[in-house]
């Protein structure tokens, strides 16, 4: 790996953090180095504040969303919440269509079918609301790049408001009302809301006409934060405050679904990486294996006995899920060996038999082992549908930009994409992806890096610097787990490798003249040998709290050893 050092922050203005915060250096430059500079930043951060958020009417075609659905209510109109099928669509799906049953009955949901339909406004979707005699959807997390789709809508006289947070193509879908802070002719003060926290802008603005209070949504916010969670937005901002009081509402009141997927866990105080880690990959797993109804179905179950058995549906659908997701990962590997690619800078693999519903997952296990840019491909239909992820720095959307006259349809973000193409364009487009990314990609950016916040001394690690740090969550993007690097350090003679198959590490870290702290190394076995025999060492960590037998302490969570 890596080690990059963060360069040091301005030091007056550390110095003020410090005066004014009553904190160590090492916690005033951490603040500076996420653009916290003031007590005011300071204390919005630490103590976030619903308060806080912007209001929703600041966001282009607020007010014309408002009217269309006033005026669907006055009329007893039929209305459709159309939205995508993994996390952060069927959350925004249970949460419009939920909050919108508060008020009106005639409300229904809709999430296309992954393998018939794919990703986004279908044909199909639009042909069932014409006959069931809907005539407003609101679609959410998708529709930004629906140009035709809405087009064909209007002719059969439904109306759309899209609420999205993907990039825009060059034009605008001729909706009613088109919510997507990404706009650039939308001055919305925060613009990386997730597609679900789109959707509470919009419910945020109804609750506003009804004279209700932004305390009145706070039961919502167990969908916003894992819809932030699992969809990798900044958590900065707005996501970190509705992420922060979500996270509450999941650990003290969650709602019957969210209930029932924890209480078969068995898990007590959830942070965000358990939210993407536990609760994400089985809402994600009803669209992958069957069909993203039965997540909606989970998300908007107010009957606890009935979630458990949706809960226990989706639990099964997520071991399938993992099963299929083990045994095409191998394949993968195994064509990426026989067509000895390994000197490529992409990966770039297909089989028409891959499960399309974890290809996804597959793109990232691949990234993770050979750390490339990378796309794995299917037959969907006539075409094939491929996931892309890409490594930290690499936009690969633009890269798929660059390659789009071999591609029918993409969409995404800079590190997930997906897209489809002709099967008789995936060599070429194999190997316009590869020239692309080789002609753009910093060649560093193909070995993984760690990024270290600040260089500290074992002896700084102390109960009081950790209860500071632990307000520093939740975590992501823009936010990350502060990571520290320690030098001059020695195995106290007791290292060994632990697990069922001794992968990981642990051992028991000192500097001279300090105390010593137990550091847990996963996946980090092979790396014994640099700590025997009390060899000198330096390590890059995160710190975390070891809860054994009762008692709590300090514990360093090893991310790299050298010499």
């Amino acid at each position: 790996m890596r080690w990059t050092l963060k360069p040091k922050p301005d030091l007056e203005k550390v110095k003020h953090l410090q005066q004014v915060l009553k904190v160590g250096a090492t916690t005033a430059e951490l603040l500076v180095q996420r653009g916290i500079e003031t007590y005011d930043a300071a204390k919005a951060f630490f103590r976030p504040s619903l308060s806080d958020l912007h209001d929703p009417y600041l966001m282009k075609d607020m007010d014309k969303a408002i009217t269309r659905i006033e005026k669907a209510i006055t009329n007893k109109e039929n209305i459709l919440v159309y939205g995508d099928y993994d996390v952060d669509g069927t959350t925004a799906v249970a949460l419009m269509s939920t909050y919108l049953k508060t008020k009106y009955n005639l409300v229904y949901t809709y999430v296309p079918n992954r393998y018939d339909e794919g990703y986004g406004v279908s044909k199909k979707g639009i042909n069932f609301a014409l006959e069931n005699d809907f005539s407003l959807i609101i679609a959410l997390d998708c529709g930004i790049k629906a140009i035709e789709k809405i087009e064909y809508a209007k002719s059969l006289g439904i109306d759309f408001i899209i609420c999205d947070h993907h990039r825009p193509g060059d034009e605008i879908p001729n909706a009613v009302a088109v919510l997507d802070p990404k706009r650039e002719d939308c001055k919305y003060p925060y613009k990386e809301l997730c597609g679900c926290g789109v959707g509470f802008k919009l419910i945020q603005a109804l609750a506003q006409k009804d004279g209700k209070t932004i305390e009145d949504l706070i039961p919502y916010l167990d969908l916003v934060a894992t819809a932030i969670g699992a969809d990798i937005v900044p958590i900065n901002g707005e996501n970190r405050i509705l992420a922060y009081f979500g996270l509450h509402v999941i650990n003290t009141n969650p709602r019957p679904g969210i209930k029932a997927i924890l209480d078969q866990v068995e898990k007590t105080e959830l942070t965000i990486t358990d939210v993407v880690f536990i609760i994400a990959p089985r809402i994600n797993a009803a669209g992958r294996m069957e069909h993203g109804n039965f997540a909606v179905a989970l998300l908007a179950e107010e009957d606890y006995e009935l979630a458990k058995t949706h809960a226990a549906n989706i639990n099964n659908y997520n071991s399938e899920r993992r099963a299929t997701d083990k045994t095409i990962t191998e394949a993968a590997l195994e064509q990426i060996e026989a067509l000895d690619e390994q000197d490529r800078l992409t990966t770039v693999v297909y089989d028409e038999t891959w499960h399309k519903g974890v290809i996804g997952i597959v793109a990232s296990r691949l990234t993770e082992t050979y750390y490339r840019p990378t796309l794995v491909f299917t037959k969907s239909g006539e075409k094939l549908a491929a996931s892309a992820r890409s490594v930290r720095g690499f936009d690969v959307y633009n890269a798929l930009e660059a390659c789009k006259e071999h591609i029918e349809q993409f969409g995404g973000h800079k590190y997930a994409a997906g897209l489809t193409l002709k099967e008789e364009n995936y060599q070429a487009f194999k190997q316009a992806f590869e020239d692309e990314v080789s002609k753009t990609i910093d060649r560093n950016l193909l070995i993984p890096e760690v990024k270290i916040d600040a260089q500290i001394d074992l002896k700084d690690i102390t109960p009081k610097f950790y209860r500071v740090l632990k307000q520093f969550a939740p975590h992501g993007p823009s936010n990350m787990t502060p990571v520290f690097m320690t030098e001059n350090l020695r195995d106290t003679g007791y290292g060994k490798c632990v697990g069922a198959d001794k992968t990981h590490l642990r051992l028991t870290a000192s500097q001279p003249e300090t105390n010593t702290i137990v550091c847990i190394g996963f996946g980090m076995g092979d790396k014994h040998e640099l700590i025997s025999d009390q060899k000198p060492f330096k390590a890059v960590y995160s710190i975390d709290e070891n809860e054994w037998q009762g008692n709590v302490s300090l514990q360093l969570k090893l991310r790299d050893l050298k010499a």
